[in-house]
């Protein structure tokens, strides 16, 4: 049996934290996993900064609810399920991405918690070190062989950890750095490496 995880943010949804940059004008906010290799440094930097513009979860929560996922996500989405276990890892959180989770018909996710308190945003707590790459572990120590795909530098070790694992839309210089990694620009082409994969397994 084959095993699919996915990266939520870039593969199957828009970025949150961009949306949010476009409602607070801040342009660091629009910085992401693939510009910031230390996940810590990007989330410390960006709960400084809604904190300073005074952003609240509910003005987060309602630019969420706007938020759709990308086209032909939610289908591709269906098709995995039918045909594969499915999960989303991911280094959102709960709060943040329940909106568009309930939108791509509540799919399984693992990702972190904030910390709120008072409707403000004091901080977060990861669900483990290395979340992506030990999911990954754990599910081949169930004997499963897992498809991974994912689009930033958080997903590499992910990637490199499953028996398959693909750019989806990575950037040109994410790209030129890991060679190795096969990328897709489509769901379509993603829908199509899974199933090939899978024939020869």
């Amino acid at each position: 049996m084959e095993y699919v995880c996915l990266d939520l943010e870039g593969v199957l949804v828009p970025e949150i934290w961009s949306e949010i940059a476009k409602f607070t004008g801040e342009e660091k906010l629009n910085l992401t996993t693939q510009d910031i290799r230390d996940y810590s440094e990007l989330m410390d930097m960006r709960v400084e900064l809604i904190n300073d513009l005074k952003v609240s979860m509910d003005d987060i929560n309602h630019l969420v609810s706007k938020m759709e996922p990308f086209s032909g996500a939610r289908e591709f989405l269906e098709w995995s399920r039918d045909n594969f276990q499915v999960t989303i890892i991911s280094d959102s959180f709960y709060q943040l991405a329940w909106p568009l989770i309930r939108k791509l018909g509540t799919p399984s996710i693992i990702c972190h918690d904030l910390k709120i308190e008072g409707r403000k945003i004091k901080g977060y707590r990861l669900r483990q070190e290395d979340n992506k790459k030990k999911v990954v572990q754990a599910l081949k120590n169930l004997k499963y062989k897992v498809f991974a795909a994912g689009d930033s530098y958080n997903d590499i070790q992910m990637l490199t950890e499953a028996d398959l694992g693909v750019f989806f839309k990575a950037p040109p210089h994410i790209k030129g750095e890991y060679r190795d990694i096969n990328c897709v620009e489509s769901h379509d082409e993603l829908k199509k490496t899974f199933s090939n994969a899978s024939e020869f397994i």
